[in-house]
């Protein structure tokens, strides 16, 4: 991963249901467990969530955080 897309990524919010608007990062990881089992969306979003499943699983969340330009 380059620095550019750990800041996309840091920076992008779910677009739809329960956790709508929140950072990736402050998703818990369950959901994304759930997701896991019944399938990443397609495309961008479905790539993001899976890097992000995989930066939680490893508690890598923190390095993650400071790079959410507020």
């Amino acid at each position: 991963m380059n620095k550019e897309h750990l800041i996309e990524l840091a920076n992008y919010k779910m677009p739809f249901g329960k956790y709508k608007d929140e950072y990736l990062v402050n998703i818990p990881e369950y959901y994304y467990a759930w997701f896991r089992q019944k399938g990443f969306p397609q495309g961008k979003l479905g790539r993001l969530m899976l890097e992000m499943h995989e930066i939680k699983m490893n508690g890598l969340e923190d390095l993650v955080r400071p790079l959410i330009l507020r």
